[in-house]
């Protein structure tokens, strides 16, 4: 019965060290972008996220109007 339980606390043990050197293993194969490129694409989403705004605005802007006319 003891053999049990000290074996079963060793499997335990194994899995959360193995889990660990499994996600450094992963965490190693990660492939980082250039600094030019995260600006660059930093950039380009700043620059979407911004033209989608304005053109949500006048959209926004163009119904409020629409309406305004057919209510009033």
């Amino acid at each position: 019965m003891a053999k049990k339980k000290a074996s079963a606390a060793a499997k335990k043990g194994n899995r959360i060290i193995r889990y660990f050197r499994e996600a450094r293993a992963e965490v190693s194969k990660i492939v980082w972008p250039t600094q030019q490129a995260t600006i660059n694409l930093t950039l380009i989403v700043l620059g979407v996220t911004t033209a989608m705004s304005i053109g949500l605005g006048v959209i926004d802007w163009v119904f409020s109007r629409l309406f305004a006319l057919i209510i009033a």
